[in-house]
């Protein structure tokens, strides 16, 4: 997290060795360990200027959730061009043909093929050999952005809506229009420590296809807990709500819910459905511990709809408290079942977490308004209290 973290971040020696990066993102990406907790240890540990970068990059994953939340239909868009795309799949055997190369490590690509063997083996890729990937995708194979999107949601263990999404369109130069991330022979070589040299890429990037960025939307306000005994569910997008909900809280009942298959257009692979099922328990068994209340795991009921109302017709309560679910597919399958349960006289409270609630109002354009914020938010968040972080 440290100066080590900060000069070779960007260096993929290869999956058997990887002590530069902290390979976090999975137990980030469902909250397992918090923003706060990392960003906090960092600080701790090696102080506000070797921390910097560290932070930094923890707050681009932040950026793209918040951006998204300004941003939703973007997410839905992405849904639209992907199903299209697919449609398109089955009627073209050509982009058919060049499509299964590529995810099956067949495009005669150096370091490409390693990369989509790798994912699918491992669940995982270093970040620069993501953007490399996707770059190499979108220029020199040519093939659409939504399908490579959602071959990296089938695999990552740190699947997530708003960084998969917003990366891609990043390098394709639709987040930021005009400015494209091309993936050239000298930095894969430098950023594979050697290992690849791949001649054959594309010398330019072509303009990809997409609609432009919408304008940006106000946040909701954010629920507060309600003054009366409650019930929590518990998604995949938050499993720490011990290390922010105070334990003397009166919860009646917890219950928990996964929509890992959900996540992308094909079936989702064993390895990331099996990190969000064990995700989704571990979240339950510290809640279990830290509230000292029930829990029940519906994520695996055949009719799921039926079992969360038959757990909230349970319940003496009336009030359900939910961690705020972000866009996504885990809101995609979820906004209607809560919206039965309100129809049917239940109080949802859908409540963010101070993290969230400070850094996603700096979230509207671009990283570096937010990047500026990121010393006085962790002030306000009273982050590694007496240490200032360089901006």
């Amino acid at each position: 997290m440290g100066t080590h973290y900060a000069h070779r971040r960007n260096i993929d020696p290869g999956e058997n060795s990887r002590p530069n990066v902290s390979q976090l993102s999975p137990f980030l990406r469902h909250r397992l360990i918090s923003e706060e907790e990392a960003a906090s240890a960092a600080l701790t540990v090696h102080g506000g200027e070797q921390a910097t970068k560290f932070i930094q990059e923890i707050c681009w994953r932040t950026y793209f959730k918040g951006w998204l939340e300004h941003h939703s239909s973007v997410w839905s868009d992405y849904i639209s061009d992907r199903d299209a795309q697919f449609h398109t799949l089955d009627k073209d055997k050509g982009l058919r043909a060049d499509y299964e190369s590529a995810i099956e490590g067949r495009a005669g690509i150096e370091g490409f093929d390693h990369w989509a063997k790798e994912l699918t083996e491992t669940g995982y890729l270093h970040n620069h050999a993501r953007m490399s990937f996707a770059s190499i995708w979108l220029f020199t194979l040519k093939l659409p952005w939504s399908l490579g999107a959602d071959f990296f949601l089938r695999h990552l263990l740190d699947g997530d809506p708003a960084s998969n999404t917003l990366s891609w369109r990043w390098v394709a130069g639709l987040h930021t229009p005009g400015k494209t991330y091309l993936a050239k022979k000298e930095a894969i070589e430098t950023c594979s420590d050697g290992r690849f040299s791949p001649d054959n890429l594309a010398q330019s990037a072509r303009q990809v296809p997409g609609p432009e960025n919408p304008h940006p939307q106000q946040l909701p306000v954010r629920d507060g807990l309600p003054d009366e005994r409650f019930a929590l569910l518990l998604t995949e997008d938050d499993l720490s709500v011990e290390t922010w909900l105070n334990e003397h809280l009166d919860i009646e009942s917890i219950a928990g819910l996964h929509s890992a298959k959900s996540r992308c257009a094909a079936a989702v692979s064993e390895k990331a459905v099996a990190f969000t099922k064990g995700a989704l328990e571990d979240g339950l068994a510290r809640a279990v511990s830290h509230f000292g209340v029930s829990t029940q795991n519906l994520s695996d009921e055949n009719d799921r709809q039926n079992a969360l109302k038959d757990w909230a017709n349970s319940l003496e309560t009336r009030h359900i408290v939910v961690p705020y679910i972000p866009a996504g597919w885990t809101r995609d399958t979820l906004s209607p079942l809560l919206s039965d349960l309100q129809a049917n006289g239940f109080h949802i409270h859908q409540i963010r977490r101070d993290w969230d609630e400070c850094f996603w109002p700096h979230a509207k354009k671009g990283f570096f308004k937010l990047r500026k914020q990121i010393p006085s938010v962790l002030d306000a968040l009273d982050i590694a209290e007496g240490l200032k972080l360089n901006g």
